[in-house]
């Protein structure tokens, strides 16, 4: 369940009736799309109250007058799909900025410059949306919106989302213990060892990644590294 210092109050309104519920702002914009996700991941409480606030509960017959149900689950599920989620200004100033760095660093991780195939710095995709207007939706999923603020950055600066090959040589002694950080990059797509004990590798990564890949790289084999992208 979502922390109650980080809940916001989702209210629906109906036949006279007030209906509230304690939920996570982000999760519940996600399930209001994809109603299959575990709704106790989404709430705070599973109670339903006329007034959070206070934490006055709504009575069943309320519950049974509006939704026919008194299923607190079921309840839950219908106030985040019909009604709206209630914000201060200053959760909502939260949320936003939370969104456009996640939105940013999305696009700086799996996009490149196709003019050289290089990864745009993050300030430049910023300056980018700024020019371009962009405008973020607090409640929608980054993946939804990242699609959207990359064809309004397009006009702006040349950019496209690209996975790239690196053919990387390491040295036996620390391939090993490299594996998992290199997983976590991307996807191994071949590897084989070497009558000289390295091993070589073609790794498939976010274009955008590149310079942290070989960073990383080096770092994990003190300098003995070699890597390049494969066209």
């Amino acid at each position: 369940m979502v922390n109650l210092d980080d809940a916001v109050i989702a209210r629906l309104e109906s036949f006279g009736e007030r209906f509230e519920i304690l939920v996570d702002p982000d999760l519940s914009a996600e399930f209001k799309k994809d109603p299959s996700m575990d709704l106790e991941e989404v709430l705070a409480v599973q109670e339903i109250f006329k007034d959070a606030k206070k934490g006055d509960k709504a009575s069943e017959e309320a519950m049974l007058k509006v939704f026919e149900t008194v299923d607190s689950l079921e309840v839950a599920s219908a106030i985040i799909q019909k009604g709206q989620i209630q914000l201060t200004a200053q959760q909502r100033r939260e949320m936003l900025e939370e969104k456009y760095k996640k939105i940013v660093n999305k696009i700086a991780r799996e996009s490149i410059n196709p003019q050289n195939g290089l990864p745009h710095p993050t300030r430049r995709i910023e300056k980018a949306m700024e020019e371009a207007k962009v405008h973020i939706d607090p409640f929608k999923p980054v993946d939804e919106q990242v699609h959207l603020v990359l064809k309004a950055i397009r006009v702006k600066i040349p950019i496209r989302f690209e996975k790239v090959k690196m053919a990387i040589k390491l040295p036996g002694e620390v391939a090993g213990s490299s594996y998992s950080d290199i997983s976590k990059f991307g996807k191994i797509l071949k590897e084989e060892w070497q009558q000289d004990g390295s091993w070589i590798a073609v790794v498939e990564i976010p274009g955008g990644l590149q310079d942290k890949f070989y960073q990383k790289m080096s770092q994990l084999t003190g300098g003995e590294l070699e890597a390049r992208v494969i066209k």
